[in-house]
């Protein structure tokens, strides 16, 4: 690039953007080894939070954590055989310790599922020990052809819950309150409005009986798989013998859910809000929300400077604000306004001789690259005062852009694969046609527009009036969702 400090614009080339930005708003870096990554402090940072935010709408709902083991026996994976079939390409086998051959191979976990089933099976015994709801915070391994930073990558940290519930039913319920679990996460600390539904058969997770997702579009209109739950039945709990007593004396087998995210919502966070300027991060999800950067011309103004911002620091942070000061001596004002607007804190505040002697602070709160700052002077008992109210109204705002985004590129109303084809070739977006439930209507659709079926939309989603004929012709069935996707 000929200036160093501009990123290549998202409407020139979104992935070349999306790959610069992450790197030089320091959020992660490429490791010696393939495909994976080394997740810097302000990438890591903003997981932490999300860990946060999320962990306590695990433990709302009842869920503790806990750990399990990296390695697991080979014979474990082959047990459940969709399974296996499903992870066998991307698998990571240990087959040496210690300087010998293992008699059985271990896998590097690339999903807990069947170490967690089978430790489950030496705990429960009895109607009594359910539900059992446990989560579990790691890191997993799958050996990815082609990577992305915090898209897809051969290591990623991540969350997995595995519960065990007595019934069908209750297990199923679980299945969907933990989807809406995510969307709540996602809607209200990421400011992303995700798609929730059913995914088809082919889509589903190897193992499961249903799978459900929370489908986001990114600035490019491409979709994301953000977030996904499964119905596990009881083919797991088969193959473990994960059985329980009922209240009536009989024996049962357990009916199982899982559900993860992982650290794929960093890369998701970027491309929902970043511009041509950097990341622009949900005040509830940055860590740092207001920056103080302290100026000074002359060196005897520097301790007066200084104390101010630190006094205002204190102040904030009594307000349950993440503040940080900037007073790095050897960067000048712009080189750190330009570093915290390219990594995207919420709020910036400026503070200088002038504003100490009229008792006020600037704000310049961190807005999309196509709006004019919002430069304010504030006197400093308001700047403080009015700084969580003034975050709140930024997270809100990013929400309701982001919606508003969504919805201007959602279609709905399509009827043949030829106009789905257009709409992908022309900028993509969601689109929303009827559909037989025909696989092999899915498959066309696929091989000729690229596109895939996201999910089968919830009822807040779906179109007010049910499309009756499916996109490969004949009668629909069902309304579902189609776009490319990462």
């Amino acid at each position: 690039m000929a200036d160093d400090k501009k990123l290549t614009p998202q409407g020139e080339d979104f992935s070349a953007w999306y790959n610069e930005v992450v790197l030089r708003a320091e959020l992660a870096d490429y490791s010696p080894v393939r495909g994976s990554m080394v997740i810097r402090p302000w990438g890591y940072g903003i997981w932490e939070n999300m860990q946060r935010g999320l962990d306590g709408l695990f433990k709302e709902t009842g869920h503790e954590n806990a750990y399990f083991p990296l390695l697991i026996p080979m014979s474990f994976i082959e047990r459940e055989k969709e399974h296996i079939e499903g992870f066998e390409p991307q698998l990571a086998v240990v087959t040496h310790a210690g300087g010998k051959k293992l008699e059985e191979p271990l896998v590097i976990r690339p999903t807990s599922e069947t170490i967690i089933m089978g430790m489950y099976a030496k705990w429960i015994q009895s109607y009594r020990d359910l539900p059992l709801l446990i989560n579990q915070w790691a890191n997993v391994v799958r050996w990815e052809m082609r990577t992305r930073l915090f898209l897809r990558t051969s290591e990623f940290l991540w969350q997995e819950g595995h519960t065990v519930h007595a019934t069908s039913e209750e297990a199923e319920e679980h299945t969907r309150r933990m989807l809406g679990v995510y969307r709540t996460f996602m809607e209200d600390w990421m400011a992303m409005p995700p798609v929730t539904g059913l995914k088809s058969d082919s889509e589903r997770f190897a193992g499961a009986v249903r799978s459900y997702a929370c489908e986001a579009m990114m600035q490019d209109n491409k979709a994301l798989q953000a977030g996904t739950s499964h119905f596990l039945g009881q083919n797991f709990s088969r193959q473990f013998d994960l059985t329980f007593q009922t209240e009536e004396g009989k024996e049962e087998y357990g009916w199982n859910t899982s559900w993860g995210v992982s650290t794929r919502l960093v890369g998701a966070l970027v491309m929902t809000h970043g511009d041509d300027n950097g990341v622009v991060v949900p005040p509830r999800l940055a860590p740092t929300q207001v920056v103080i950067v302290p100026i000074w011309r002359k060196d005897d103004q520097a301790e007066a400077v200084r104390s101010k911002a630190a006094e205002l620091k204190v102040r904030l942070e009594e307000r349950g604000v993440r503040v940080k000061i900037d007073d790095r001596d050897h960067l000048s004002p712009g080189n750190k306004f330009y570093e915290w607007e390219r990594k995207g804190v919420p709020i910036r505040m400026e503070l200088g001789p002038r504003d100490l002697k009229n008792d006020q602070v600037v704000l310049v709160k961190r807005v999309r690259a196509e709006d004019e700052d919002k430069k304010e002077f504030l006197p400093q008992a308001q700047a403080v005062d009015e700084m969580p109210a003034r975050l709140d109204a930024l997270q809100a705002s990013l929400l309701e852009t982001a919606k508003a985004r969504r919805e201007a590129n959602s279609y709905r109303g399509v009827e043949d694969i030829g106009q789905l084809n257009e709409i992908m070739e022309s900028g993509g977006g969601f689109v929303y046609t009827g559909w037989s439930g025909d696989p092999e209507v899915e498959q066309r659709v696929k091989e000729e527009t690229k596109a895939t079926l996201r999910c089968i939309p919830d009822e807040g989603f779906r179109s007010s009036k049910a499309p009756t004929k499916c996109i490969g012709g004949g009668e629909a069935k069902m309304e579902v969702v189609w776009d490319r996707a990462y």
